[in-house]
């Protein structure tokens, strides 16, 4: 196999060591702010609604109902504190694509894609005319994401309205691995993620709703309203909307649709202004590099940069376990990435290295269905592009409950369902050995072999 620039233009042991010196093991974004806290659950309650899970997902549908209904009584019960896991650890690029990239969705929906962009669109805007009318505090940048090639290979992939050749690309951020790049200017923005969590959670509960942490859901029962069990209380709740995603499922049916997949991440110390004006990045869009294993980074409000991606990891069992974000080796790698895409940095320290769990599913973006009778509604799946995309699924959802036709839920992509993944051991094997593919697929040119192209062909190619 070749080589990648990342292999080729190492910097020494000695750099990444003292980078990572002293760096705190915790999501930066989670150590940024105050939180604010709510009630465990006790006894029973009723309610009209009941949501399971306080992230973005669970969180949107919360406020979502309650726009659409004031009168609805609206419950959401969180196993650990609002917005904990991935909604408060990501890398906060808040994309309008439904489909987790244009290529993706061509490959599944062509004749939908050009409605699914328009959507997408106005979602994102929806969450932008949310932030302002709400005065919501999440540090919200609409600039947009800069895709870039480091390989020659990749030029040709960047290649469109949006093509910056290299002194182009290089004007708006200077990094000896750029050789071409695409920016799409309205189609992403930056958003604080811990802050857009809890600042949902302030909204939803101003609208009225009841927000309970530290109440684990140990089961779903009911043939007409449905029980909620949790470990201190119970609701019962004419409706369900299931907002779990990398958490195992409390429906039966969907415990293989997904897979938790660890993502990991480092933030930098803030630039100097000598530092900042090394690598430019005045206009602050978010990167993402076009590997296989690609990186994504951005600036925070205070001139940080998050730099994380590449190693994309699945453990057998599928479990999510705390024990798994510490990964030495990921950290190292990332620091070295990193150094290799920003060299006049040498010197610039980590202050925090941390990770978390990405519901993956095998065609790469939600999915949506209903269960006991239209009672129930859940959407999972979103493989790394929830931040925008779950307004979009509350909307779904909604829409689902109430039995509504609407433009969204006629959509192939919502009524669609994605291959599961086989039970252990076949499911560690098969995740392995497509990252092993992916990973050969990098050092050659891109080409992709016999397995990814078979997987490809029955619609469980990852193609981002």
């Amino acid at each position: 196999m070749g080589t990648t620039v990342f292999e080729r233009r190492q910097p020494s042991a000695s750099v990444i060591e003292r980078s990572l010196e002293n760096t705190a093991h915790a999501a930066f974004w989670l150590d940024d702010v105050e939180r604010a806290g709510y009630p465990q659950l006790t006894g029973e309650v009723r309610a009209d609604l009941a949501i399971v899970g306080g992230g973005y997902a669970g969180l949107w549908t919360a406020i979502r109902a309650k726009e659409r209904d004031p009168q609805r009584t609206v419950v959401l019960l969180e196993a650990n504190r609002v917005g904990w896991a991935a909604s408060g650890r990501n890398g906060g690029f808040c994309e309008a694509s439904l489909t987790h990239g244009e290529e993706n969705g061509l490959n599944r929906w062509p004749d939908e894609m050009e409605q699914l962009e328009r959507l997408g669109l106005e979602n994102l805007d929806g969450i932008q005319e949310a932030v302002e009318r709400y005065g919501m505090d999440v540090d919200w940048e609409r600039t947009g994401q800069m895709a870039v090639a480091v390989e020659p290979h990749q030029v040709e992939w960047m290649e469109g309205d949006d093509f910056l050749d290299r002194a182009a690309v290089q004007a708006q951020v200077a990094s000896p691995t750029y050789l071409a790049g695409s920016w799409d200017r309205q189609g992403c923005a930056m958003v604080h993620p811990a802050k857009l969590a809890f600042e949902l959670a302030r909204v939803a509960t101003g609208l009225g709703v009841q927000i309970f942490e530290r109440t684990r859901v140990t089961g779903l029962s009911g043939r007409g309203a449905q029980t909620i069990a949790a470990e201190t209380g119970s609701v019962i709740a004419d409706q369900v909307a299931l907002a779990t995603n990398v958490f195992p499922s409390l429906l039966k049916r969907n415990r293989l649709m997904t897979v938790p997949v660890y993502d990991y991440a480092l933030m930098t110390e803030p630039l100097t202004a000598e530092q900042y004006d090394a690598i430019g990045w005045k206009n602050r869009q978010g990167l993402a590099d076009s590997a296989n294993q690609f990186h994504y980074y951005r600036l925070s409000a205070d001139n940080r940069i998050l730099f994380g991606g590449y190693d994309a990891v699945y453990h057998f069992g599928g479990k999510v376990r705390e024990e798994y974000e510490e990964r030495p080796e990921s950290f190292r790698r990332l620091a070295s990435h990193f150094f290799t895409t920003f060299p006049q940095l040498e010197g610039l320290r980590f202050t925090h290295r941390w990770a978390g769990a990405i519901d993956s599913c095998s065609r790469f973006c939600a999915f949506f269905g209903t269960a006991r009778g239209g009672r129930v509604a859940y959407a999972t799946g979103f493989t790394g592009l929830g931040v925008g995309a779950t307004r979009f699924a509350a909307d779904v959802m909604l829409d689902q409950l109430a039995g509504l036709d609407t433009e969204r839920t006629r959509l192939k992509m919502v009524r669609e369902k994605p291959i599961p993944f086989p039970p252990e051991p076949a499911a560690s094997i098969g995740v392995n050995l497509v990252r092993a593919a992916m990973n050969q697929a990098d050092h050659n040119q891109g080409r992709r072999n016999l397995f990814l192209k078979t997987l490809d062909a029955v619609g469980m190619g990852f193609d981002s």
